[in-house]
């Protein structure tokens, strides 16, 4: 089996948006640290089922990726030789826009060329109202039982080397993710079910795995 790749995809509700984008992994990141941000629990005399759950604690992923265009380059890849990884840094900053803003510009552009040849309505017609901009809904892949929808909470970018052409070639990003405890879209809710189920089937596995040891400590 070949080496699995983490990845970050950009989607749209129905997972087919007009300008879809992804990011694989160049190397996967050596360490990848999670953190669990627990809701405070009711505390005091005066407090009444402080046993009961309220807020669910809500999981934050930080880690590094390193891309570099070193490959491309040996290997005559015209874009790395044009753009170097340009590209793929990129990709990851379209992930921080709202997703329609591009689009945005991309209509503005055809409306100021239909307007100079003639093809523009008329000053009369009403205008529509500028929708409302949505940040990027993303899934986050960690291997097969990590599918993840997450927020982008914050991305640094270290440019470490350049072509001649001052298009980077080597870069580090930092990158902060916040899983999505509540997605509002079909896509979302499905793969952080799927990712549930995996983890409730692993803990599942690890007390088959520890029952007898489990039985030697409990004396009762």
């Amino acid at each position: 089996m070949g080496l699995l790749r983490g990845a970050l995809i950009e989607y749209a509700s129905d997972f087919f948006g007009p300008l879809p984008n992804l990011v694989i992994f160049q190397f996967n990141p050596d360490t990848l640290t999670r953190n669990f941000q627990i809701p405070q629990r009711p505390t005091g005399a005066a407090s009444r089922e402080t046993s009961q759950a309220g807020e669910i604690p809500v999981e934050s992923i930080n880690f590094t990726a390193h891309f570099s265009a070193a490959d491309q380059l040996e290997a005559g890849n015209i874009i790395a030789e044009t753009l170097g990884i340009g590209p793929q840094l990129a990709a990851l900053e379209k992930m921080v826009y709202p997703s329609n803003i591009i689009g945005g510009l991309l209509g503005e552009a055809l409306d100021a060329i239909g307007d100079a040849i003639g093809l523009g309505g008329s000053d009369d017609v009403a205008k529509q109202p500028i929708p409302r901009e949505k940040y990027p809904q993303i899934l986050f892949i960690w291997g097969k039982t990590r599918v993840l929808p997450v927020l982008l909470e914050s991305m640094s970018i270290t440019e470490q080397q350049y072509d001649s052409s001052l298009n980077p070639i080597q870069a580090q990003v930092a990158l902060g993710l916040k899983i999505a405890s509540n997605p509002d879209d079909k896509i979302g809710k499905g793969a952080l079910m799927y990712s549930n189920i995996a983890k409730e089937a692993q803990a599942i596995i690890n007390l088959a795995n520890t029952v007898e040891l489990a039985i030697d400590l409990i004396p009762f």
